[in-house]
């Protein structure tokens, strides 16, 4: 089996006397697209955040390629290679779609600090950027301020803009939120090929059937903050256990 590229270990917060997430333990290993469902309240984006740095743990860690993320902000753990989409688009709203896509590429590339840079330099940033435009469906709005986009095309855009950044961990929740049925297979297409990088490892926190058949290669299910099914997405949604709190209805499962 892969090693885990991530784990968690013990991972719990509490606020004031409530336990939020309890103990939870898992790997994820390269070439993996995990799906991370449960009720309404479950701990899903809590336990998200843990990850990805916006929340610290009460008790427990969380590890990437051996090395100690735990009381690592958000923007350290993104130089270790773990990114994150958020259900609330991240751009910058007058910058246009290709300057905000080849503003992630100068950052990942190292040159983000420099104020001014050779025009070979500025050439290679925008033919790499606007590869990522490209696989975005997005080159027709190139020359748009971010804030002009409808809001299907902020998430695609949102997506194109953490592909730049080429982390080793990719984080979404709930990528399609929001969008209508036109926009969301496109979404889907972006997120299927960073899934077929069998060098990436990818977590998503959903909540459409859909969405998760579509993508899942393995589903663990959250609820009161505690891990209760792991495996295969077939057997996890047959299982009579995530069945009876799955929102309580046996039929959002089916």
């Amino acid at each position: 089996m892969t090693q885990a590229s991530l784990s968690t270990r013990d991972l719990t917060i509490r606020f004031g006397g409530h336990t939020a997430v309890n103990a939870v333990t898992c790997d994820f290993r390269p070439g993996e697209l995990t799906v991370i469902v449960g009720p309404n309240g479950a701990g899903k984006t809590t336990y998200f955040n843990m990850i990805s740095g916006q929340l610290t743990p009460s008790e427990g860690t969380v590890t990437k390629d051996g090395i100690d993320l735990t009381r690592m902000p958000a923007s350290t753990r993104a130089r270790h290679g773990v990114g994150r989409a958020f259900q609330l688009t991240n751009l910058f709203p007058r910058l246009s779609v290709i300057e905000n896509i080849r503003l992630a590429v100068q950052a990942q590339s190292g040159d983000g600090r420099r104020f001014f840079s050779p025009v070979s330099k500025l050439t290679e940033l925008t033919s790499r950027a606007e590869r990522y435009l490209a696989a975005a469906k997005l080159e027709n709005k190139a020359d748009l301020p971010a804030a002009a986009l409808p809001h299907g095309d902020q998430r695609k855009l949102e997506v194109a803009l953490l592909m730049a950044m080429e982390p080793d961990i990719y984080m979404f929740d709930e990528p399609t939120a929001g969008m209508s049925l036109d926009h969301t297979p496109d979404v889907l297409d972006l997120i299927a090929e960073i899934k077929h990088d069998h060098t990436k490892t990818v977590l998503l926190v959903e909540h459409k059937m859909d969405v998760v058949r579509a993508l899942a290669d393995r589903i663990i299910v959250l609820h009161n903050g505690e891990l209760i099914a792991d495996g295969d997405p077939t057997e996890v949604m047959s299982s009579q256990v995530v069945r009876d709190v799955y929102l309580g209805n046996a039929g959002e499962m089916a």
